[in-house]
């Protein structure tokens, strides 16, 4: 085949074009210069991440003409068999099919003998979990104790299946996931170079489906270029990659949102028909709401929400119209059908069924947002607001409470009699509204004086209800209520007073159902009650 595959042709061939791996080469670079290159090596890390690349390049860096040097210059000998895959001391082991003990036993017969013409053997070990435990055994001295004129690198996906002597013997590289910004700019580059007429949408696809792999965009890209006659368009790459559309994600999300269950089941049968599998459809369903999510909580999107710029801007606007808890609700349900999707021998039956039970999810409100509504609510219902009207009943004499008199007017104000319980009866609504733990006490309590600056209040019955009234917390909110309502500051005095023993009032104090009801809304734990959670007493039942 004389066609070279874009995974081979454009194989980065020093370090400096290793795409998304700097912790790693910047490493290596650092270890050539100073000589202090390890013995063993093992780089980890997800497929198509470039560990074999990097052992190549670490090999030239190595065995280059000029090195050990940082920048192999691949133009000499032994830079351009390895690059061409025939160099004499470098070996290439494929651990699954070389991982017997008689292998190992090869290997260590053969370290023994200096270089044909390099200044390294090197022993490039890929997928060295495969190996089995008696290689392992058989590998350990030599891998602990080369000779100087050996380097082992060792790859593998899978670290946790290397055994834990082979580890602490080898210097440990770990390899990350490719970003999608660096798979794009990889992929435009390439495009740009071969003269592939592609828009960014397209690329965009391509470099989502590789997941972190830059090899599989690769040879996506190679597959897409393959089947397209001319310029790609976002629908032949649709086409060939299988992937659902993701207007039709956004549309089916809105669906859900808006609990549109017709448009919802509409939108999946679409899906369905054109042949994609439901479960990938579902994935994506549940990747689009964890971004909803994630952006709703004011997270670095652009980091955490891997979407082209148009896309995070649309899910920026569909999420304000959604509480957090809502969108989170949303997520969990979807989450935990996960199972019953995946193992359903009726995918489409089961998608649909969850279909209707996002659709009948109902809008979440937090505590917070909700006692925050209820107190606008308040505010404007319940919130005393005494006009000028209401402030005329309260003159005293000829004088009005809010007005500034003379001293002849302080003197005749003292002397007026003043409507107490008309004045008694508000202030016993706005207690009753702000303050209803304490309002039962003062039911029980009558105004007996009021003049420009002083108010007494008197508590009928015995010192339960007056003590109830003094401790500190309802003097502060007494006093509040008070200097509200007649706009200075005013001085309370609490005092009590027996009851009477004979006549209509002693046989309503001493009733003995009025006195339950009045121990139980006196009870401290009742009276705690209504002021943590600001509520009211509806109605008290003897039984």
């Amino acid at each position: 085949m004389s066609y070279l595959v874009l995974a081979r042709k454009y194989r980065p061939q020093s370090f400096e074009t290793v795409v998304g791996q700097k912790h790693v080469t910047r490493t290596l670079q650092n270890a050539i210069h100073s000589n202090r290159v390890a013995h063993a090596l093992l780089f980890c890390g997800p497929r198509g991440v470039g560990k074999t690349s990097v052992a190549r390049i670490l090999a030239k860096a190595m065995n280059c003409i000029s090195g050990p040097t940082p920048t192999p210059c691949n133009q000499c000998v032994s830079c351009k068999e390895i690059t061409a895959g025939n160099a004499v001391d470098v070996f290439e082991i494929d651990g699954a099919s070389n991982r017997g003990i008689n292998e190992i036993r090869e290997l260590r017969e053969n370290i023994k003998y200096m270089p044909a013409r390099s200044h390294f053997k090197i022993y490039i070990i890929d997928e060295v979990h495969m190996l089995t435990t008696e290689a392992f055994n058989a590998l350990l001295k030599t891998l602990e104790e080369p000779p100087a004129h050996v380097l082992f690198i060792l790859a593998t996906t899978e670290p946790h299946k290397v055994p834990v002597t082979i580890l602490s013997r080898c210097q440990r590289f770990d390899f990350k996931r490719i970003e999608l910004d660096d798979i794009l700019k990889q992929l435009q580059h390439i495009c740009t170079e071969t003269g592939i007429e592609i828009d960014e949408e397209s690329l965009w696809l391509v470099a989502r489906e590789a997941a972190g792999s830059m090899r599989d965009a690769l040879t996506l890209l190679d597959q897409i270029i393959a089947y397209s006659d001319g310029p790609i368009t976002e629908s032949q790459v649709l086409e060939i990659l299988g992937i659902v559309d993701r207007g039709l994600i956004f549309d089916l999300s809105t669906a859900i949102l808006r609990g549109d269950i017709v448009q919802a089941l509409n939108i999946a049968d679409q899906v369905y028909n054109q042949g994609h599998d439901l479960k990938q459809l579902y994935s994506s369903l549940l990747e689009h709401f964890r971004n909803l999510l994630i952006i709703k909580m004011g997270a670095k999107a652009h980091r955490l929400v891997n979407v082209p710029t148009h896309e995070l801007r649309e899910m920026e606007k569909e999420v304000k119209r959604h509480s957090l808890e809502t969108l989170n609700q949303f997520f969990y349900t979807l989450f935990q059908e996960e199972a019953s999707i995946r193992l359903s021998s009726l995918p489409k039956l089961a998608f649909e069924m969850l279909l209707i039970k996002l659709t009948q999810v109902r809008p979440v409100y937090s505590l917070e947002s909700l006692i925050q509504k209820l107190d606008q609510i308040q505010k404007r219902l319940i919130e005393p607001k005494i006009s000028e009207e209401v402030r005329a009943d309260f003159k005293v004499g000829n004088a009005s409470l809010n007005s500034p008199v003379n001293d002849r007017a302080d003197e005749e104000e003292k002397d007026a009699k003043l409507d107490t319980k008309s004045v008694w009866d508000r202030l016993l609504c706005i207690f009753h509204e702000k303050y209803p733990s304490i309002a039962p006490a003062l039911e029980k309590s009558t105004l007996r004086q009021l003049d420009s600056n002083n108010l007494e209040i008197i508590v009928k019955g015995n010192s339960f209800y007056a003590n109830r009234l003094r401790d500190k917390k309802s003097m502060a909110a007494i006093e509040e209520v008070c200097n509200q309502f007649f706009k200075r500051n005013m001085n309370i005095h609490i005092n009590t007073r027996e009851a009477k023993t004979a006549g209509k009032d002693i046989n309503e104090e001493t009733d003995k159902e009025n006195l339950l009801r009045q121990h139980a809304l006196n009870h401290p734990l009742v009276t705690d009650v209504l002021d943590i959670f600001d509520g009211k007493v509806v109605e008290v039942k003897i039984l």
